[in-house]
């Protein structure tokens, strides 16, 4: 993913209201959401050339989703990095306490390149990224992600989390809200772009909550709402190249299984 925004405990009605869309060159074999023929009780997108995932839950109501963190100024990780796409999936196939997940990637954190990664369930939400290898608990709220840390101010998550705290506030939470806050696209002034590495007519070009350029842009929306009673759905829209109008929607309901949410 590329931009997150979700509220955690906040709504009277769900405990995870959660928005994200999925950056990407548009030439990345990827399947859409589905049940995974090889892990049953995985629901999730799959990354054709990597084998794993950018977000998704399994049956239990454990959920996960990475993003990628951005500082071309950075040395590369020597030699190849493993897909951190893999981070995600084995968190839904395996499960367990998320803490513990992310004490045992923190372990092998440097081996890939900068990654965020959100881990847990509604009961116990968990932030780790090896750009301060610390697992952080998070507390009831409302939270923003990019490529950067959580909640760096950058214009986008700001925008967008303030479209979800008015959403929440007003008790207007529905589908179509909230592919409308992930389908802005229009693009942060130059004198408040961060400065990741990017020449500027692309910084400013991936500014926007909603991208589109030649080779590479948003190539799914992805909502995830678990209500109080654990009802889970997952709903994924899915764009073409160039194009702010969806290919495709794809539309999942399941309560969870076990005690976790």
């Amino acid at each position: 993913m590329c931009l997150i925004v979700f509220s955690y405990k906040q709504h009277p009605e769900y405990d995870l209201i959660f928005a994200a869309n999925r950056d990407e060159s548009y030439d990345r074999p990827t399947k859409p959401a589905h049940y995974w023929a090889e892990h049953p009780q995985v629901l999730a997108g799959k990354d054709l050339k990597a084998g794993g995932t950018w977000m998704g839950i399994n049956r239990d109501g454990v959920f996960s989703a990475v993003t990628n963190y951005r500082d071309l100024t950075a040395p590369p990780v020597v030699g190849n990095p493993p897909s951190r796409g893999h981070l995600v999936l084995d968190y839904l196939i395996d499960g367990g306490d998320p803490e513990n997940y992310l004490k045992r990637v923190t372990r092998r954190a440097d081996l890939y390149d900068g990654f965020n990664l959100l881990a847990g369930t509604t009961d116990k939400l968990m932030y780790f990224s090896n750009r301060q290898n610390r697992p952080v608990q998070l507390e009831p709220g409302l939270y923003g992600l990019s490529n950067h840390l959580l909640n760096t101010p950058w214009p986008k998550v700001e925008r967008a989390r303030a479209d979800l705290d008015l959403a929440v506030r007003s008790n207007e939470i529905s589908e179509e809200v909230l592919f409308e806050i992930l389908k802005n696209d229009i693009p942060a002034s130059d004198d408040k772009l961060p400065e990741t590495g990017l020449p500027l007519e692309l910084e400013r070009a991936v500014s926007s909550a909603f991208i589109k350029t030649d080779g590479y842009g948003t190539r799914a929306s992805t909502l995830l709402l678990i209500d109080k009673e654990g009802l889970v759905t997952y709903t994924e829209r899915l764009y073409g190249p160039g194009i702010d109008h969806e290919k495709e929607t794809k539309r999942f309901e399941f309560a969870v299984e076990t005690e976790n949410v």
